[in-house]
């Protein structure tokens, strides 16, 4: 038998694991398994053990419970209502300037915590009930929340980056630097676009002689600035060589968590009993998803899997651009399924080699499938994003939330193609603060 025969017998057995609802990290980890079992014996289970620890052994890893626990203090408090007021105060004059600011607040909150369903929880719970108190439609009200939340996985300090970094061995600081120029972009077309799209309709959500004094204006900042120093400050320490990844993570978790006891007064046991458990939960999904995949890939390799899949790509006939049309349809598809994580662990090994090979970036084309998994965070049947807009609203059906979102699809597809035709917008920043690639 064929390892690509085997490779698409693998594929229809993880389609089954995954489709019946088990844990991610568990069905990778079953599939591989079975698979070692039925292909190579019970006897190529003996280091399995082995190999799925040694997924976990890179201090590198110690940087994401750090910066799940950095969104989490923030996530847990109001930093996200009072960022969402700031922005508010100064964006409230222009047309469709609450939704833009909602989108403002993702953006920013973003930074703060790396997580898409907690930018969407955080800025959602505050900004559709004003939205739709104010008179916007439920589809703008909640679909720019479901969009907006997706830039928690884009503008660093993102978690997916680091998974990237650590599935392709691509550095992780090259790659923060590489999600901000792609992050302000994307922000700045899901802006224009709701600006176009609110002032073609005529809308105008305050009266018209409203308007926000300046010591109110400047009243809303306080509480907002020392996060998004914690924020700047991790960043100098990164890119500046003061510390590592890992150590920049653990400093920045521990200031927002004083930050968030100090201004939030969340001393309380019960407060923070919420901070750490679910900092220990999502960090131990994720770290489990790590170390199954490391097993899943080894299992493809030692079939072979994952070498005949490269060489078949690599031997196809056709353009580099129709090939990476190829990989974005794919991961579209995937997006639409599985989770960022599971995605990035599964895939990200097999295609860097095909992609390399093709003259493409590595650091361009983890900012590529980032962008997709955020198309994937709002588009059925998954679309995590949309799930969290609807437990936050639950009386908008759930297919308005998708409806008000699907412009935005069409907006990150802009922005993968804009990515695509200039690349130097990915790969500019790092180069100038790290220097050229080697």
């Amino acid at each position: 038998m064929s390892a690509l025969t085997i490779g698409l017998g693998v594929l229809g057995l993880t389609v089954m694991m995954l489709a019946s609802g088990a844990p991610v990290a568990f069905a990778l980890g079953l599939t591989a398994i079975v698979a070692l079992i039925l292909f190579e014996g019970p006897g190529s289970l003996i280091g399995i053990g082995e190999v799925f620890f040694a997924g976990l052994e890179d201090f590198t890893l110690v940087s994401i419970p750090m910066f799940v626990l950095m969104g989490a203090a923030v996530a847990c408090s109001r930093a996200g209502s009072d960022l969402y007021e700031a922005l508010d105060r100064w964006l409230y004059r222009v047309p469709g300037g609450l939704v833009i600011s909602n989108l403002g607040a993702c953006a920013t909150f973003a930074a703060l915590t790396g997580s898409s369903p907690a930018t969407c929880a955080a800025i959602g719970k505050m900004g559709i009930p004003e939205m739709r108190r104010r008179g916007y439609p439920d589809e703008i009200a909640c679909g720019s929340i479901a969009a907006g939340g997706t830039l928690g996985i884009l503008i660093p300090p993102s978690l997916t980056f680091i998974l990237y970094g650590i599935a392709t061995e691509t550095s992780i600081g090259r790659l923060f630097l590489a999600g901000v120029v792609p992050g302000i972009l994307l922000t700045t077309i899901f802006m224009a676009w709701t600006w176009f799209a609110v002032r073609r309709s005529g809308f105008q959500s305050h009266a018209p002689g409203f308007r926000y004094t300046m010591a109110e204006k400047f009243r809303a900042l306080p509480k907002v600035l020392p996060f998004l120093a914690i924020v700047v400050a991790v960043m100098v320490a990164l890119y500046g060589g003061i510390a590592t990844p890992s150590e920049a993570a653990g400093v920045g978790a521990f200031f927002c968590v004083v930050l968030a006891v100090l201004f939030y007064r969340l001393w309380r046991a019960e407060d923070l009993w919420r901070i750490f458990g679910d900092t220990t939960k999502e960090s131990v999904m994720i770290l489990m998803i790590i170390g199954a995949s490391v097993l899943f890939g080894y299992m493809l390799t030692s079939l072979f899997i994952t070498q005949s899949l490269a060489n078949w790509i690599a031997g196809l006939d056709v353009n580099r651009w129709v090939l990476m049309g190829m990989i974005n349809v794919f991961l579209l598809v995937a997006g639409c399924f599985l989770p960022p994580a599971a995605i990035i662990l599964m895939t990200a090994p097999i295609l860097l080699p095909i992609i390399t090979a093709a003259g493409f970036d590595p650091v361009w084309f983890g900012v590529i499938l980032t962008i997709n998994m955020e198309i994937g965070l709002i588009t059925p049947p998954v679309g995590l994003n949309l799930y969290v807009i609807n437990g936050i609203a639950p009386e908008v059906p759930l297919k308005r939330v998708l409806w008000g979102a699907m412009p935005y699809v069409l907006c990150m597809v802009v922005a993968i193609l804009i990515l695509s035709v200039f690349p130097g917008l990915v790969t500019w920043l790092p180069d100038l603060v790290m220097g050229p690639a080697i």
